[in-house]
C-alpha cells in the first residue's frame, strides 16, 4: 500500500461552496487512486444543481436527514432519509430540496475526478460551515464551460 489511511473527523475536509450548497470533500480521488470520491452536500431549501449527466462517473446519493427530489431521465421521485439513489453514466438528472428544511446526503462518484470541477467552481468555506452565501453571477456564468471540460453535459433552458 503506498498511500496513507484517511480519517476525517466532524466537520474536517476541504469544505466548498457550489453555487449555493455546502460540499464537504470526505475523500478525494487522490486519496482513493481516482477509484472514487465521496462528498457530503449540504442542501438548502431550493438548494441543487441544473439538469445534466455525467459521461464518465456513476453518481450515487444516500440521503442522511431531509428528503430531496431527484429527477432522473425525466422521472421524478423522493428520496428520504436512509434511501439510496445510483445513476449510471449518461442518465440525465438533478436534485433539488424541495422542503423548507435542509436536507443532507453523502454523494459518491466513481471514478473520482469530478470533485476537481467543484472546487473550480465553487469558492472556499471554512472547516464546518453549513451554509453557503448565494452563487454569484461570475459562478453561474462559468459552469456551463467548466462542467463541459469534466464531461458534464447540462441541459439548461433556452434563454
Amino acid at each position: 500500500m503506498t498511500r496513507q489511511s484517511t480519517f476525517r473527523k466532524v466537520g474536517a475536509g476541504r469544505t466548498i461552496a457550489v453555487v449555493g450548497d455546502v460540499y464537504r470533500l470526505l475523500a478525494t480521488g487522490e486519496e482513493t487512486d481516482g477509484r472514487y470520491a465521496l462528498i457530503e452536500a449540504l442542501v438548502p431549501p431550493g438548494g441543487g444543481p441544473p439538469p445534466h449527466a455525467h459521461t464518465r462517473e456513476e453518481e450515487g446519493f444516500y440521503i442522511l436527514e431531509g428528503e430531496i427530489r431527484v429527477t432522473i431521465d425525466g422521472v421524478p421521485s423522493v428520496a428520504r432519509a436512509g434511501e439510496f439513489v445510483n445513476l449510471p453514466v449518461g442518465s440525465l438528472h438533478s436534485f433539488t430540496n424541495a422542503t423548507d428544511k435542509p436536507a443532507t446526503m453523502l454523494m459518491t462518484l466513481a471514478p473520482a475526478g469530478i470533485e476537481k470541477m467543484f472546487i473550480e467552481i465553487g469558492r472556499p468555506l471554512a472547516p464546518g460551515a453549513t451554509t453557503s452565501p448565494p452563487p454569484t453571477r461570475d459562478e453561474i456564468e462559468k459552469l456551463p464551460a467548466v462542467a463541459a471540460r469534466y464531461g458534464i453535459k447540462l441541459a439548461l433552458p433556452a434563454n
